[in-house]
């Protein structure tokens, strides 16, 4: 079968690799339907070292049950499901708690011997746990807003809810990239009145205002904080939700937070230190929260908007090629060509 490998910085390649099998009884083997490329896939694009055997790549995909070990009960071949982007047992105590991240006995795709989702098929460990069957079929026009549940919307909608989004929360979303715009539309959805969207693009702000961003600032740095101050009367936010993972999206949260907020962070940090001391959140009583989504914990609660058609998040994707043009999809992306990219194999 074909799958996607890194062999270093902007060296992404389509290879033959050896079809996945079931190893052991509670495998599942899907055959991906849908998969995208994350903003987080552009890191190892960016900056990793040459690497002669390669590392399999995609964390986000949907697809058709092929095959199921003897013990695995929740699923039956040829049924349509999503894969979180970690997979995970469903039954220890980090589990139980909605923290499927943390599952004693679970982990991530492309690790170890469980390869990616931007390739034909993949073999899914602990699919009882893992895998989230829908009731739709491979030809249905929701695969791309269901796609967003693997990973975007819940790492948005995780933002939200450890900030503990209200009705009377100002919120200011920080990124407007995929999770940006998933974390805007998920303020929306916690009912939040005020959003304000950080971003300088205008096609993916167009897409903020419709999921819901009142106000977007296109400043950065000191300006970019300084609007955001005037448009609050001078206090800031109570919630900042950032989803970029770089030092100067860190400094803007921290710029615009107001006294006793709360920065939420789910943009994967491309630092080891920010500031935490006195004159940044011990001073002024801010919460700093956040980390990798457990988007397996919220898929019940957000799939049914999906289903339903009361929204929409598959609109983040403005690009689709098919598995052989994934490298032309990293660079789209990379060249800020294409805000998310869908990728059907």
């Amino acid at each position: 079968m074909r799958a996607t490998y890194i062999y270093g910085a902007r060296d992404v390649r389509v290879i033959d690799v050896p079809d996945p099998v079931i190893t052991r009884p509670t495998d599942a083997v899907v055959r991906v339907v849908r998969a995208s490329i994350c903003g987080s896939d552009l890191h190892p694009y960016h900056s990793m070292p040459t690497t002669p055997d390669g590392s399999s790549m995609g964390h986000e995909f949907l697809g058709i049950v092929e095959d199921i070990g003897r013990d695995v009960r929740t699923i039956k071949k040829g049924d349509l499901v999503i894969a979180p982007f970690a997979w995970s047992d469903g039954t220890c105590d980090f589990c139980r708690e909605g923290l499927q991240t943390s599952c004693r006995h679970g982990g991530f795709w492309n690790a170890g011997d469980v390869g990616g989702g931007q390739a034909d098929a993949v073999r899914v460990p602990l699919a009882d746990g893992t895998l989230v069957p829908v009731p739709v079929g491979e030809d249905s026009p929701l695969l791309a807003s269901l796609l967003t549940l693997s990973d975007v919307y819940g790492t948005g909608y995780h933002a939200a809810t450890k900030a503990n989004v209200t009705p009377h929360t100002t919120v200011t979303v920080i990124g407007d990239g995929a999770v940006g715009l998933m974390a805007v539309l998920s303020a929306k959805r916690l009912g939040a009145e005020r959003i304000i969207l950080m971003g300088r693009h205008t096609a993916r702000t167009d897409v903020g205002r419709q999921f819901g961003a009142t106000d977007v600032v296109a400043e950065r740095g000191e300006e970019g904080i300084a609007r955001v101050r005037d448009l609050t009367a001078g206090d800031g936010s109570h919630v900042v939700l950032e989803a970029v993972g770089h030092m100067p999206a860190y400094d803007q949260a921290v710029g615009v937070v107001r006294p006793g907020g709360v920065i939420s962070r789910v943009g994967v940090p491309q630092y080891e230190k920010a500031p935490v001391g006195f004159g940044s959140l011990f001073g002024p009583n801010v919460t700093l929260t956040g980390g990798p989504a457990p988007a397996r914990a919220y898929i019940e609660t957000l799939l049914p908007d999906i289903l339903n058609g009361t929204i929409e998040p598959g609109k983040v994707f403005d690009r689709e090629i098919t598995l052989d043009a994934v490298p032309d999809g990293y660079k789209a992306m990379d060249d800020r060509e294409a805000l998310k990219v869908l990728v059907r194999t």
